[in-house]
């Protein structure tokens, strides 16, 4: 597995400025890293208080999109909840536009009831969210496929639409689009339909096989080759020169460095890869490697040299 394979994944709503953003980015350019991809959250999770406050993510990416040029860009994932399908839509290409075809495009159902409270952003059930979900896939993935100077119209139920100019358009054609989770039926039948990626967060690598094989057999249910589909995993990363280097991160970002080795990306560079190899070998082809601390560039650099 390359670097161009692998995503340096970061968690702004745990207290992160635009500009701190931009510094991680730019450095996982240069590594040569393939893709940044930050989480769609506006409310700090576990002890963190959040400070200076969450930045939006597309308007992050639109940015990221003019001071970059090479790295590709995108959401693990952006929730259905945030934000109507129209507007979506448009956000997104105009994103890919500014980035000249370099967005890769996350969503999901939404699942954290408290910052949709914080923020006064409805938080209907799962069913419903699903529901939602689905139909923003169909809104969102019609709007970008219909000709210049066609309509495009939908008759709902959640999000009906009449005479769309169905405008602006991405650059890429598709836009790749991420899809992942552990549900057991409607997120592999919602992938094999949609995604040109599926992604498992921060789970095992037995659940990695199980869900993925779930979505393989969802794929064959309607005659998609499961092969066209990139399988990958969310992982904490967390890598010292030395066990004590190791040790030293583990404790910057709260986390046991015994409890890192056995859920992530973890230990010294030997370690690491062994991680690595072992993930490449059950099925996955792309990891997203989630950098908690983002003020430690230093890190990035090791990583690098580790993996490369």
């Amino acid at each position: 597995m390359q670097l161009s394979d692998m995503t340096i994944f970061t968690e702004p709503q745990q207290g992160a400025t635009y500009d701190d953003l931009l510094a991680v980015a730019q450095r996982a350019e240069k590594l040569g890293f393939g893709a940044f991809f930050r989480s769609d959250h506006y409310l700090a999770m576990g002890d963190g208080d959040g400070t200076p406050g969450s930045t939006d993510a597309w308007i992050t990416l639109g940015a990221l999109a003019r001071e970059t040029s090479t790295i590709r860009l995108g959401t693990l994932v952006t929730s259905a909840t945030f934000r109507l399908p129209g507007p979506l839509a448009i956000s997104v290409a105009q994103v890919d536009q500014m980035s000249n075809g370099r967005v890769e495009f996350g969503l999901g159902a939404g699942w954290f009831t408290e910052e949709h409270e914080a923020y006064a952003i409805p938080f209907p059930d799962l069913g419903e969210r699903f529901d939602r979900l689905e139909e923003q896939l169909e809104l969102i993935t019609g709007m970008w496929s219909t000709p210049v100077g066609d309509t495009f119209d939908h008759a709902g139920p959640h999000y009906p639409i009449t005479n769309s100019p169905a405008l602006p358009k991405p650059v890429q054609s598709p836009v790749p689009i991420v899809i992942g989770g552990g549900g057991p039926k409607r997120t592999p039948a919602l992938a094999a339909r949609y995604a040109s990626e599926f992604n498992t967060p921060f789970v095992s690598l037995d659940f990695f096989g199980e869900q993925t094989a779930r979505v393989r057999a969802a794929c064959s249910a309607i005659d998609r080759d499961p092969a066209s589909l990139t399988y990958s995993a969310a992982l904490v990363v967390c890598v010292g020169l030395d066990e004590a280097e190791f040790v030293e991160r583990a404790a910057a970002i709260g986390r046991e460095p015994d409890e890192l080795r056995e859920t992530g990306i973890a230990g010294t560079p030997d370690e690491a890869r062994e991680a690595v190899e072992r993930w490449r070998a059950a099925g996955a082809e792309r990891l997203h490697l989630q950098v908690l601390d983002l003020a430690d560039l230093d890190h990035l650099d090791l990583i690098a040299a580790t993996l490369a």
